[in-house]
């Protein structure tokens, strides 16, 4: 699922808080809350699916978070995690750093304890979370550590550009088809590299091979986004970066595929879903080839045999012929017998 909404008023009142620990502690990293508000506790969190990056919208009662060494033994998503804080503030603590921040950004590391208390006056704290992986951000982590725990103001600059655009991503993002929110990801996580990089200094400071792998997730975004295009070719992809297509070959040397094998998997992996959704079966087979840039039916049979061992046709059939068993299948109600 692209996009969820979870509320604690869902949940009986008594096991509200009990309910946030757990969903925090499960589906964002393992901490320990603690709370004064155990007994009228409200809690809302919108989460959305981004393909490279995630983003979560928290609001909730004041609680206090504690990440020690034994949490992140026990579960690290391996992430900086930048949060805008929109309402209320937060005092963090991390690697020595300590800083009380409303109204701006602040970038945690989740491979490191930290502590953070969420501060109101009205009884309600909000947040957007953007959790970057460490592999996605092309800023080496030793210049990162500088900025963790520190407030980073959001009033001007590549911050607050940053900050409207998650305003409004987690505003309208949940409306977004699930093909335009992985382009909606790429744009976050640019602005955020952006905005660090800003905090850090001259971006051309960066060393070589941490601007080799920028640009290969740029290519490897421009790519994601353009696989339509029956034009786009290694070629093409190296004239739009300005590159040579030997500098190209060289970006993707050691990544799983070539340039050309990750265009192929990638249209074939689109068009294999799009091939299983059921309100897409009236469109024949050629035009979903077609929306994923194969020019030639043959052309994309053939690659479709060699990556799944059966027919675009002979995949469609099975999967809507799936579906169709598990929508009328109705569960027993126990005792079941076989």
């Amino acid at each position: 699922m692209e996009a969820s909404v979870l509320s604690a008023a869902d949940v009986p009142l008594a096991d509200r808080f009990e309910w946030f620990s757990e969903t925090v502690s499960s589906d964002l990293m393992p901490v320990t809350l603690s709370t004064r508000h155990t007994a009228d506790f409200r809690a809302r969190i919108t989460d959305l699916d981004l393909g490279a990056v995630r983003l979560s919208s928290f609001a909730f009662s004041p609680v206090l978070s504690r990440r020690t060494s034994a949490h992140v033994r026990r579960g690290d998503p391996e992430q900086f995690q930048l949060a805008l804080v929109s309402r209320g503030a937060f005092r963090i603590a991390q690697r020595g750093h300590e800083s009380v921040v409303g109204g701006g950004l602040v970038l945690t590391d989740t491979s490191r304890p930290m502590e953070n208390e969420g501060i109101s006056a009205d009884g309600q704290v909000e947040a957007i979370v953007l959790q970057i992986p460490r592999s996605t951000l092309s800023l080496r982590a030793d210049r990162v550590d500088r900025l963790l725990a520190q407030d980073i103001g959001a009033r001007g600059g590549s911050a607050a550009i940053l900050a409207d655009f998650l305003h409004s991503l987690i505003g309208h993002g949940p409306n977004c088809g699930p093909e335009e929110l992985p382009q909606m990801g790429s744009v976050a996580l640019d602005l955020a590299t952006a905005c660090l990089a800003r905090q850090l200094g001259n971006p051309d400071e960066a060393p070589a091979e941490a601007r080799a792998q920028e640009m290969l997730q740029r290519i490897t975004r421009f790519i994601d986004n353009n696989l339509g295009d029956p034009d786009l070719t290694p070629q093409a992809v190296a004239d739009r970066h300005g590159i040579s297509l030997r500098t190209l070959y060289g970006l993707f040397r050691g990544q799983p595929a070539s340039v050309a094998a990750h265009i192929r998997q990638a249209r074939l992996k689109h068009a294999h879903a799009d091939l299983a959704r059921r309100e897409l079966s009236g469109l024949p087979v050629q035009t979903i080839a077609v929306r994923w840039g194969f020019a030639s039916a043959t052309a994309f049979s053939r690659a479709f045999r060699g990556a799944y061992g059966t027919s675009p046709t002979e995949h469609r059939a099975a999967s809507l012929a799936a579906r169709s068993v598990e929508k009328t299948r109705t569960p027993c109600t126990p005792p079941c017998t076989p």
